[in-house]
Formats: C-alpha cells, structure tokens, sequence
C-alpha cells in the first residue's frame, strides 16, 4: 500500500543552524495550571492566570509599577547595604553572599522602599523582594523601612508594607530579631501621627516577620491562596502534637479566623487600596 503523502521535494527541511529560537522570556507558564502566556498578555493581567486565578510571586518593581500613578515613584535609599557584624561564614562568607546575590539580582537588600501617588494621594510603600535571599529580615530591612515610615510622616502620607519573606536572617541573628522590635516601634510613631498603616502579605509571609510587623496592620490585607505563618506545619504539628486543618496557613483560613481584614485580587489592587486610603485619610 503506497503512502498518502508524498515529498515532493527533497532538500527542504530546516537545518539546525537555521532554525529561529523563541526569545528567553517570551513565553510564560502559569506554575500551577501550566497555561502558556505571552509575557505582555501575563503583565497585563497583573501576573495572574486568567484560567485558574493562580497569583504568581512577584517583585518590588512589579508592586510599585502596579500601585503607584502611571509606575512613577521615587525610590528611597536604595544604598543601602548590609555588613557582617558577626563576620558570619556557613558554606560561604556573608559578605560574598551578599555580593554574589546583589550581583545576580540587581538589588542591594530583601526590600526596596518608595514614595509616589496613588489616585493621586501622596503613599509610601515598602516591598520585599523574595528572590534576595529569601526576602530574609536583616537589619537594612529594618533600617529602610524605619527611614520610609520616617518618609511617610515627613508626607503625611498612608504606608504599606508588602511582606513576602522566608523570616529572620540567620546570618545576622540578634541583629535581625532586633528589628522586628524597631519597626513596630516605628510604626507606634506613624500611629501617633494618625495615620494608617495597610499591611499587605503575599506568598510567602513567614517566621520573624509573620510574628510582628506584618501582623500590625491597621487593614490586614493578603492575596489569594498565600501562605502565611510563623513556622512550618511539620514544626507546628510536633508542637502541639495533634492533626492539622488543610490549609490552615493559607490566607483564605486566615480570612475565616479573624486575622485578616480581607483578600485582595491583584487585578483589582489599586482600586481596593484607593478606596481603603480614601477611608482612612478623610
């Protein structure tokens, strides 16, 4: 029996050489459904699958281009650079971790602080960044943040603080630890200021920073589906010796128990904090 196709042409296969690559990054995979985005569509939608709603990490940049008027902002002291108090050294130094990851991300800390407008209302915010070590807590987070309080009382301005962090930085210990004290005293000053403070927690919201500032809010606010805790399950399992409810660390359970005031969908982000801004500062 003869084939039903035929080559009528031989020689006309692509050679490797010749063959167009797609562009690194132009393509985007949704991490839970696996649905394929254009990286412009993906941006459009504020990083979230319009299929399955799946909100994916995101950086400092992406916060503030999406919250602040037409992605203007002004970033506060962005040179801000840890030391090496305790000349700490696990699998390598400290200070050549902190150099070979503010290399390979562009960033010089876990968080970036700014000051822009939002419906025109002057905010500051500052944004933790996971991909720096964990989004971990030293004491440059606690410094840039005091410094943007500072900022926001100089403005008479609103705060948030967008938490995304794996908690406490162990390579700084007492130093870290230290700051979850300094920056819920400093926002005792922006409370003495009357004026509000909104504490937004994205995937993930752990350990030393769960167990003070994020917690602080005056609006308590969280993505869908974020993880938000203070230690793991396995270590909270073996604490209190008993089973665990599923998802009892998501933000949705969170929601139900009283410790968040609500879930914001990322695509409708500067239209709930505007309205939120507006309550506070009339």
């Amino acid at each position: 029996m003869s084939n039903w196709f035929k080559r009528n042409k031989e020689g006309i296969t692509t050679s490797t050489s010749e063959k167009k690559e797609t562009p690194e990054g132009l393509w985007v995979r949704c991490s839970n459904c696996k649905t394929l985005f254009t990286s412009d569509d993906f941006a459009k939608n504020s990083y979230v699958c319009d299929r399955c709603s799946h909100h994916e990490r995101i950086g400092s940049e992406e916060y503030f281009d999406l919250i602040f008027d037409e992605g203007n902002y002004t970033e506060l002291n962005k040179e801000l650079s840890s030391g090496d108090p305790l000349h700490f050294e696990d699998t390598k130094k400290y200070t050549d971790r902190i150099k070979s990851t503010q290399k390979a991300t562009g960033l010089k800390d876990a968080v970036r602080t700014a000051s822009g407008k939002l419906d025109g209302q002057d905010f500051v915010i500052a944004a933790m960044d996971f991909h720096f070590i964990g989004g971990s807590m030293g004491s440059v987070m606690g410094e840039k943040i005091a410094r943007a309080i500072d900022e926001a009382i100089k403005l008479k301005a609103p705060f948030m603080i967008i938490s995304k962090s794996g908690g406490a930085r162990m390579m700084e210990a007492g130093y870290s630890l230290m700051q979850m004290a300094k920056v819920s005293g400093k926002l005792s000053q922006l409370s003495e200021a009357k004026l509000p403070y909104i504490s937004y927690l994205t995937d993930p919201t752990t350990g030393g920073v769960t167990a003070s500032f994020a917690m602080l809010g005056d609006i308590n606010i969280a993505e869908p589906g974020a993880l938000i805790a203070f230690a793991g399950p396995r270590v909270v399992k073996e604490t209190i010796g008993r089973d665990l409810p599923d998802g009892f660390q998501t933000s949705e359970f969170l929601l139900e128990h009283g410790f968040l005031d609500y879930i914001i969908d990322r695509t409708e982000i500067r239209e709930k904090l505007s309205l939120s801004l507006k309550m506070f500062m009339k």
